[in-house]
C-alpha cells in the first residue's frame, strides 16, 4: 500500500511541477521533469531497489522522497484551485505516515 500511494504521490509530483513552472520558462518546466523522475531513477539505494545505477545512502532515498512530495504539494498549491490541492496534501501526508516504516530502516544503516 505505501508504495501505491508513494508512487501515485510521484505522479502528481511529474504532471503538477511542470504545470506550475511552465508559464513561468518552458526551460524550467522541463527541468523539474528531469530532476524528479531522474535523480530518483539514477540514484538509489541498495536493497530498497532491485535494480540500483548509482549506490546511495538510505538518507539520499528518503530526502528523494521528500522532494518528490514537497514539490506535489508545493507546486498543486502553486498551479491548481484548492479542490485539487487539498487532496494532493492529504496524499501526501498520507504517504509521509505510511513511508516511516521504510524510512526507519534506509535511515538504520542496513539498507
Amino acid at each position: 500500500m505505501a508504495s501505491a500511494l508513494r508512487a501515485a504521490a510521484e505522479l502528481v509530483a511529474w504532471v503538477a511541477t511542470p504545470w506550475a513552472l511552465a508559464p513561468r520558462s518552458w526551460v524550467l518546466a522541463v527541468v523539474s521533469v528531469v530532476v524528479l523522475i531522474g535523480l530518483p531513477t539514477v540514484f538509489a539505494t541498495p536493497g530498497d531497489k532491485k535494480s540500483v545505477i548509482v549506490a546511495v545512502p538510505g538518507w539520499v532515498t528518503v530526502g528523494l522522497v521528500l522532494l518528490q512530495l514537497g514539490a506535489a504539494v508545493a507546486a498543486s498549491w502553486a498551479a491548481w484551485p484548492v479542490w485539487a490541492a487539498v487532496p494532493v496534501s492529504v496524499l501526501c501526508a498520507v504517504v509521509v505516515v505510511t513511508e516511516l516504516p521504510r524510512w526507519r530502516w534506509l535511515l538504520r544503516g542496513d539498507a
